[in-house]
């Protein structure tokens, strides 16, 4: 018995190369969005962190615009939303707001709320001391909770930035969060 044609030979050996470009393309495509996204000033990613607030110089004579907006990933029966939907704030000037979140549903549900700034240059200097968003939201069936922000814009801002737009969406991550709810739907 005889190997594959030579014409067939070089098809397997074109589509094998190609299958494994393309594999390691997709390897390669979340570092080279991340690169291309601070390049062009797109990124929105805030610190995961609280960061120091250091006494610092309170830029009376500037003021920028800060909007929240939130929404919940499709299905997941929660209200969530900002207390204010719009603030003015002096660069350097410690904030303090809060966002509500409301359970509508039976059972016990952990969230996560993932933040993001617009414009994306902007998130460099948006900067969070105390953010629902570090830790997970435990709230049990019906259960309403007030979720502090306490937040600086940086005075290096620049100035052609006047208003940065604060986004959290919240996911529902009682399946992967270890919570009783999902230890008790395992043991099914």
């Amino acid at each position: 018995m005889t190997g594959p044609k030579p014409s067939n030979r070089k098809l397997i050996l074109g589509l094998t190369l190609g299958s494994l470009a393309m594999f390691g393309f997709g390897f390669a495509l979340v570092p080279l969005y991340d690169v291309l996204c601070q390049q062009l000033g797109i990124n929105g990613k805030t610190n995961s962190s609280a960061a120091e607030y250091a006494d610092m110089q309170v830029d009376q004579q500037r003021t920028v615009q800060v909007e929240f907006l939130a929404q919940v990933e499709p299905g997941m029966p929660w209200t969530f939303g900002p207390k204010i939907k719009r603030l003015q704030v002096h660069p350097g000037e410690l904030v303090r707001t809060a966002f509500t979140a409301h359970n509508l549903s039976s059972r016990e549900i952990v969230g996560q709320a993932i933040p993001s700034v617009t414009p994306g240059q902007g998130a460099a200097y948006f900067n969070k001391t105390e953010c629902f968003c570090f830790n997970q939201q435990t709230l049990a069936a019906q259960q309403q909770a007030e979720l502090p922000l306490i937040f600086f814009v940086d005075p290096d801002l620049p100035e052609h930035i006047q208003t940065l737009t604060l986004s959290y969406t919240l996911y529902d991550i009682s399946a992967r969060s270890g919570s009783a709810v999902a230890k008790a739907g395992a043991a099914k």
